[in-house]
């Protein structure tokens, strides 16, 4: 059981989700790795490719081992976005994907993101300008609407069809919701009674019994996993396992966590570079330690260490206790 998207047949129906700060180059690499059909990289300004900033391009940087991979681009001028598809196009995306979810507030005042479900007709003209610029399939990614009394998901789905996108993820919450309350599940399936291209459902799938429940209540094609991937890379195969025969293997032992985390932190530093990817490695780290006896105070102290070297001894000797003594030791909620 997989997804078409226009030419591209995913392997399964389990997407890593674009996450800001979250699914650069070396989390990508390894979630892919571990089982994901298709990653997502983090939401890219259009304006910011367009003069190809060099952060930008780091961001939007990918390797053929993630293949395939979309680029998600965000903002509110057409010409500027058929641009910056055309440019990650050439870049190697194997899919564009383009943001009308996210909630932050500083995107919303830039008239990007979840603010776009407000003005449906720039929507169209964002999402006609975006098919017509590139070659590779144009996926789109929104929320149920702007608050709970405009839910326009479904209607919105249609323009989006009828633009030639060729699948669309759905978050289960308002613009409004943030992150509060729980995905409106039922509600996406609303908008994949609207279209008959795939639809995906985002928000609150963070085990694979989550993702069998999501997609019965919603009877979407396919789940978008995101913040249910942190410290878990192995989750989307676990998922991906699980809808295909109703068993879920089992997290990897302590050891080989460990071998995963360490792996990621060297991608990190490489990628990043040594100062700035130690900063991007701490929430990784202390996500990798969710759950773990003393893990609280292990984030403290990977948070205060200022050298790589530092940081894989304390990693080690944090870990190494419970590999040798409880070495497929459940982590607890925290």
């Amino acid at each position: 059981m997989g997804i078409i998207i226009g030419s591209l047949a995913l392997a399964n129906p389990v997407i890593l989700a674009p996450m800001a700060g979250v699914t650069d180059l070396p989390f990508r690499k390894l979630v892919k790795r571990h089982g994901a059909a298709m990653v997502v990289s983090e939401m890219i300004a259009s304006q910011a490719m367009v003069r190809a900033t060099r952060q930008t391009l780091r961001m939007a940087t990918s390797e053929p081992e993630e293949h395939p991979m979309a680029v998600q681009i965000a903002g509110c001028e057409p010409e500027v976005m058929a641009e910056a598809a055309r440019l990650n196009q050439d870049q190697g995306a194997a899919v564009i994907d383009i943001n009308f979810g996210c909630p932050v507030k500083k995107v919303v005042k830039g008239h990007a993101g979840s603010s776009l479900m407000r003005d449906e007709v720039l929507a169209g003209r964002i999402l006609d300008a975006v098919v017509n610029a590139v070659t590779v399939p144009v996926t789109l990614k929104m929320r149920t609407g702007w608050d709970h009394d405009n839910r326009n998901a479904p209607r919105l789905a249609r323009i989006a069809e009828d633009s030639g996108i060729r699948m669309i993820t759905v978050h289960g919450r308002t613009r409004c919701q943030f992150y509060q309350g729980r995905a409106d599940w039922p509600f996406i399936g609303e908008v994949k009674r609207a279209v008959s291209i795939p639809v995906v459902a985002n928000g609150d799938i963070d085990s694979p019994e989550a993702a069998a429940r999501c997609l019965a209540e919603s009877g979407a094609d396919g789940v978008m996993i995101g913040r249910g991937a942190y410290g878990r890379p192995w989750l989307l195969a676990q998922v991906a396992a699980f809808l295909h025969s109703g068993t879920a293997p089992a997290d990897p032992p302590l050891s080989r966590q460990l071998a995963i985390i360490l792996e990621h932190f060297e991608m990190m530093l490489e990628h990043h570079g040594r100062e700035h990817g130690l900063r991007i490695a701490r929430k990784h780290l202390a996500w990798y330690s969710k759950g773990l006896p003393g893990s609280a105070e292990f984030r403290a102290e990977i948070n205060r260490l200022t050298t790589p070297e530092t940081v894989r001894t304390r990693l080690r000797t944090f870990f190494q206790p419970f590999i040798d003594h409880c070495p497929a030791l459940e982590r607890k909620a925290s």
